[in-house]
């Protein structure tokens, strides 16, 4: 009877974790996969109402695994993605409500998705006009660059940003390192369309870069 009430003991501990895991990473697949179909599979004129609607599914995931960094940094990707869309000063309300979940999901823990929120967080702070505008800051945009390329070194995504940002500051000649070595990333299982439309926008920024 001790033996079996410790196996219940020991099973009442380990199953909540581990049915609430799969759920979480079901969800988090769903949205990487609808994001990546909107922003490079959807024809523009389409892609604001449906990442609109995404938005909403984003928030009710981050709702649903509260505590949880992962929803928070999908949330925050499909909200910037939505301000990118959107422009103007209903963009900026937008960037700021990402920056927020960002922050959140760093200080619930940033090294989840491979440092994902330090990248994503870094890019709204080149992006985003400064003061008195906005809240941009390149330096802060540096310093978290550098973070998630520490977090993941051979990464698409942080090689890709950080390339971006450097162009973007007037320091293009370093760039074509960083752009190489996100052609060079390793694939990314089941983020084939994302690694596919990261792909041609890293060309693309290469071209550029080759042409200064």
């Amino acid at each position: 009877m001790k033996l079996l009430a410790t196996l219940l003991l020991t099973a009442a501990c380990v199953l909540p974790f581990s049915l609430h895991a799969a759920p979480l990473d079901d969800a988090i697949t769903e949205l990487q996969r609808d994001w990546e179909v909107i922003r490079y599979q959807t024809p523009e004129s389409a892609r604001l109402k449906r990442f609109e609607a995404l938005s909403a599914k984003a928030h009710g995931v981050s709702q649903t695994f509260a505590g949880r960094s992962e929803p928070l940094v999908w949330e925050g990707i499909i909200v910037s993605s939505l301000a990118n869309e959107k422009g103007g000063l209903g963009a900026l309300s937008l960037a700021k409500q990402a920056k927020a979940m960002y922050e959140q999901a760093i200080a619930l823990g940033g090294d989840t998705l491979q440092g994902s929120a330090y990248g994503s967080l870094a890019v709204l702070y080149y992006k985003v006009p400064g003061w008195p505008l906005g809240f941009g800051d390149k330096a802060k945009a540096e310093e978290l660059l550098k973070k998630a390329l520490s977090l993941n070194p051979t990464g698409i995504d942080p090689n890709y940003f950080y390339a971006d940002f450097l162009v973007e500051t007037g320091r293009g000649s370093e760039a074509a390192s960083y752009l190489e070595r996100a052609l060079a990333a390793p694939p990314r299982p089941g983020r084939e369309v994302a690694d596919t439309g990261r792909r041609e926008e890293v060309r693309q920024l290469l071209t550029k870069v080759k042409a200064m």
